[in-house]
């Protein structure tokens, strides 16, 4: 009996157990679903689908005369589903009649590979299910029109199971021509794997305006890992907005070919080289060349915004200083010592023996560094500071401010300095212990032409959207006058000497223009190695024509170890020569009323051109009606018949020179670039006209130039 009673017991114990355990995971159910019910079934959904950013398409960057500097371009990644319900319908019938035809299109387009290996590959796909299948990545897109003409494509994204995912690639039309001021677009893998861009130069300074607002797109899971996007659910991107920069692409083409001549020439470690109008601050060109393993040049680096020691460039601030506190006269004898001084234990040289005895204004013309060291401890070693405060005037101890990121900070000692020594003052009298860009030295160079007014350097004039100045760019006074009106006269007489007189005279000799401007040229560090390799920094700074200034220019060059030729004026002077002899000539031409290209007069008011989808949609969504005669037909043209819109097709022909006019500068380089033709453009808006008539025979890498209106 008793044995009975603890069975039961136990059984009863038992039972009750379940019970409660029944009812606890009743109640924990009915809570979540009732509860909780909301937040799971989110949660479900986000592991089935979700949303991914769809990145805007980025403005464009253009030179202050319209023409394209950096844009960006379609690229087509093409997707098929295998398991789409329109390709197995029926048994897939739809997928096996098309098969061999969609097989021979792929081939055709494709013709690395075989149509027996595309229908392996397809057929593979098919019978596996593959759900986001990679089919080809990076169609352009004339590559991507043409797909979708192929049997089974052309039946769309339902029936076909092809799916292509869009991304914009930035393109720059001039290639090298002012790559690092516009900016490179490095592509990089974030910590979420996610491939982003990483710019430089006015992309990445003006990123925020360029890149516009994304949009969304809801993306479906089909399989493990694998979503494809959801039809009607993107929330679509705002474009960006358009960059219009104060560069003259012809000005920075003759800027960029003289610098690099000189540095192939010489096999320079690398250079920079800045062209400002005078006037308003505006840089028109502005180059970096730096050489690679290969001994090729590479814009790789902004040098113009990075300091160094800028050697005697710099002593234009040391004579202004002494100018301006009326310390000495441009007549006024100074001993130059045979080229070499003795001041508090150091030596200081000069590049060659100037003799003793010459006039400070002849010793400004020939460079002496004894001649500014002497100056300098006569009249400031008691009282350094009253030097210092007019070098920090001229804004030397400041950033330009030009609209750049990456602006190194210069270094202006003073005499409460760590660093300063009892020989800081006329070393700095030279160019030596200070650190300061060539974009500091020209702003100090441009402000003497400009009448003593020093105007703050910008690369962008406006910011357009849609066509429209949202923000715009003034040129700026940083200081209304850098000295009084006879020291400055005084400074452009010195200056102008160094090209008549000086160790410029024999490089401008019989120049059909004046020039004012000063050499430099200074010993440079090279590491742990100090001065041991002999390498130097060359430069170059001045204006022209030095009677009525129109452009300042700085070129600083830094040599090979133990280059054979290294002096400011052999060197980086050429530069200099080069880009005034070609924009004077430029000048001269202009104002004789020559022009290099006869422009007709805009006569396509009513005329446009492209891809002839395009300007339907556009008419279409406009709800103007218009008679259709392109039917099919890729590129079309519009125009006006009895008031009346009619779109005819353009004929479009390989190795046949199409015809251009009207068309928008996108349409044009797709166009003639995948032509394997190189294009030169000027202006902006339609094509008005071009070097090379409709209908002739052209080849690859041909040059078309085309004015727009």
């Amino acid at each position: 009996m008793e044995v009975k009673k603890d069975i039961l017991w136990r059984v009863y114990m038992s039972f009750l157990g379940i019970v409660v355990f029944s009812v606890v995971i009743m109640g924990r159910a009915v809570y979540i679903q009732q509860a909780q019910g909301s937040y799971w079934r989110e949660q479900a959904k986000e592991q089935q689908q979700k949303f991914v950013e769809i990145d805007a398409q980025r403005g464009t960057i253009y030179s202050e005369d319209g023409r394209m500097l950096s844009t960006s371009t379609p690229y087509f990644d093409i997707y098929i589903d295998f398991a789409a319900e329109g390709l197995r319908d029926k048994n897939g019938a739809r997928f096996e009649n098309n098969l061999d035809s969609l097989s021979l299109g792929l081939a055709t387009m494709f013709p690395e590979k075989s149509r027996a290996s595309w229908r392996r590959e397809l057929k593979n796909g098919y019978q596996k299910k593959n759900r986001y299948y990679l089919l080809k990545k990076n169609l352009t897109f004339q590559q991507y029109k043409q797909l979708r003409s192929l049997p089974l494509v052309r039946e769309g994204k339902n029936k076909s199971g092809f799916i292509a995912d869009v991304k914009d690639k930035r393109l720059n039309p001039f290639g090298l021509l002012a790559n690092r001021t516009i900016g490179l677009s490095r592509e990089y893998i974030d910590s979420g794997g996610i491939m982003r861009n990483m710019n430089v130069g006015l992309e990445k300074t003006y990123d925020d305006q360029l890149r516009g607002e994304s949009g969304k797109r809801l993306m479906r899971k089909i399989a493990a890992g694998v979503f494809v996007p959801v039809d009607g659910s993107e929330i679509e991107p705002q474009s960006g907005k358009d960059i219009i920069t104060t560069l003259d692409v012809n000005i920075q083409d003759i800027t960029e070919n003289a610098l690099l001549n000189v540095l192939t020439t010489n096999e320079c470690e690398y250079g920079t080289c800045i062209v400002m109008e005078v006037a308003t601050g505006k840089i028109k060109a502005i180059a970096n060349l730096s050489r690679r393993e290969d001994g090729n040049y590479w814009e790789n680096f902004n040098y113009a915004i990075q300091t160094s020691e800028p050697g005697s460039t710099f002593k234009l601030a040391t004579m202004l200083s002494l100018l301006e506190d009326q310390l000495i006269t441009l007549q006024q004898h100074i001993n130059l010592e045979g080229g070499s001084w003795n001041v508090n234990g150091r030596t200081v040289y000069d590049t060659e023996d100037h003799g003793t005895d010459a006039t400070i204004k002849h010793a400004f013309e020939l460079s002496s560094n004894v001649g500014m060291a002497k100056l300098a401890m006569t009249y400031y070693g008691k009282n350094p500071t009253r030097f210092v405060n007019h070098i920090k005037k001229l804004h030397f101890d400041q950033q330009t401010g030009i609209d750049l990121l990456g602006e190194a900070n210069p270094v202006i000692k003073t005499p409460k300095s760590k660093t300063w020594s009892a020989t800081s003052l006329p070393w700095m009298s030279f160019g030596y212990e200070v650190m300061v860009s060539p974009l500091q030295t020209l702003m100090l160079y441009n402000a003497v032409a400009n009448g003593g007014t020093m105007m703050k350097p910008y690369l962008v004039n406006e910011v357009q959207e849609n066509g429209v100045a949202v923000h715009n760019n003034q040129p700026q006074v940083v200081e209304e006058s850098i000295c009084s009106a006879k020291t400055l006269k005084l400074l452009r007489e010195c200056l102008e000497g160094v090209c008549i007189n000086g160790t410029a005279a024999e490089l401008f000799r019989g120049a059909p223009y004046s020039v004012a401007a000063k050499t430099g040229t200074a010993l440079m560090a090279n590491g742990n190695k100090g001065y041991s390799e002999h390498i130097y920094q060359s430069s170059f700074a001045g204006y022209f024509p030095a009677d009525h200034p129109q452009y300042s220019c700085i070129v600083v060059i830094r040599n090979k170890p133990f280059a054979p030729v290294y002096y400011g004026a052999k060197i980086a002077g050429p530069v200099f020569k080069e880009i005034a002899d070609k924009l004077y000539a430029q000048n001269s031409d202009q104002s004789r009323g020559i022009k290099q290209l006869a422009l007709k007069k805009d006569s396509s008011n009513y005329l446009y051109a492209g891809a002839s989808e395009d300007i339907k949609e556009v008419l279409d969504k406009l709800n103007i009606k218009y008679r259709d005669s392109a039917k099919t037909e890729e590129w079309a043209r519009m125009y006006a018949v009895n008031y009346q819109p009619v779109i005819s097709n353009r004929s479009v022909a390989n190795k046949i020179m199409p015809d251009m006019h009207g068309m928008g500068l996108k349409d044009a380089l797709f166009l003639l670039e995948n032509r394997k033709m190189k294009v030169v453009f000027h202006g902006r808006g339609k094509v008005s006209s071009q070097s090379i008539e409709p209908g002739t025979y052209v080849s690859n890498h041909q040059t078309v130039t085309l004015e727009l209106n």
